[in-house]
């Protein structure tokens, strides 16, 4: 419910407007799980609440702490769903990969989230509790409050829209989490249309786009939706975004042996990387247990930094974290 909802609430049943503030102060500033824990309200206004709402909090059923200090969370929703969420440190920061979706809406094939099918689709709050669980995990193990935060994790952000851009609203405002939107991160596999949505509506947190490769017929191989979903039409996308936000991108991009290791693939990429500002994470692959896709040699790995790098091209090597307890990128699969 909206604050001002709460305040019509409370003049409803004859009480003053100011609860509804308190209750939302509750709610979102101080992530509140139950009536009973708001102190400052009356047995009797708790009461009231309890007789007329329910608060239908996320649950983290499972933690699991990798040696490098990456937790992964398997968060169960109010129905019984499950979605997993990763806190990633490191010495100058800790990142919260949240998850947006129950499965995913699309099909990569080198991905465990996508084996799920796409069940439901979160909702603010509960993307949004996801990022309260991270916060009070890196407060508790790290000593310091979250930083940052990447829409990396179950599903894909874009075909749930609405509720990442709610749930973001209600993460960078102040009486929320505060967080600055230049923290966030939303991460698509590249669906044209909300882009473009995503230009108009001038939003101000970070792009990142999972490519993989820049030809046509590789990219289908591995993302069967590029077929409805092509890169030309990522790359207008694409060029409008950046036309309105003045935004740079970042692909992030797998190097699979015999699959997308060769010169072409990497002469295909530096032409994409000319249609606008960018930058390249080239991310380690993580195996999900059938041997369809390997990582490529170091090699490999080298010819496409050393290429990249030759044009200017920023680019980063990801190393995984959490591989022991498969809570790196690809692996979210609800394996307990």
């Amino acid at each position: 419910m909206t604050k001002e909802q709460l305040r019509q609430f409370f003049e409803e049943n004859g009480d003053k407007a100011f609860r509804g503030n308190q209750v939302y102060e509750w709610l979102w500033n101080k992530g509140c799980h139950s009536f009973e824990a708001m102190t400052n309200l009356s047995k009797a206004t708790r009461a009231l609440l309890e007789s007329h709402f329910v608060i239908n909090h996320i649950r983290v059923d499972q933690m699991q702490r990798s040696k490098d200090g990456t937790i992964k969370n398997a968060v169960r929703l109010h129905d019984g769903l499950v979605v997993e969420s990763v806190l990633i440190p490191t010495p100058t920061r800790t990142t919260a990969c949240v998850s947006s979706q129950v499965g995913c809406s699309l099909d990569c094939k080198f991905c465990a989230t996508a084996r799920l099918k796409r069940m439901r689709n979160l909702n603010p709050d509960e993307i949004y509790d996801q990022v309260v669980a991270i916060d009070n995990e890196s407060r508790l193990y790290h000593n310091r409050p979250l930083s940052n935060i990447v829409f990396m994790g179950m599903g894909e952000p874009l075909m749930n829209y609405n509720n990442v851009i709610k749930a973001i609203d209600k993460i960078t405002a102040e009486e929320g989490l505060g967080m600055s939107p230049r923290r966030i991160v939303v991460s698509t596999s590249g669906v044209p249309k909300m882009i473009k949505k995503m230009a108009d509506d001038q939003v101000r947190f970070g792009l990142a786009v999972s490519l993989h490769s820049a030809i046509d017929e590789v990219r289908t191989r591995i993302m069967p939706f590029n077929k409805q979903f092509s890169l030309t039409a990522l790359r207008e996308a694409l060029e409008y975004w950046y036309e309105k936000t003045k935004s740079r991108v970042t692909y992030e991009y797998v190097v699979w042996k015999g699959i997308n290791d060769r010169k072409e693939d990497i002469d295909a990429l530096l032409q994409f990387c000319t249609y606008i500002p960018c930058k390249v994470n080239l991310i380690e692959y993580n195996p999900i247990d059938d041997g369809e896709f390997q990582q490529a040699s170091s090699a490999a790995i080298d010819h496409y930094i050393t290429a990249l790098e030759a044009k200017g091209i920023v680019v980063n090597v990801r190393r995984s974290r959490g591989k022991d307890i498969d809570a790196a990128c690809g692996q979210l699969a609800n394996k307990s």
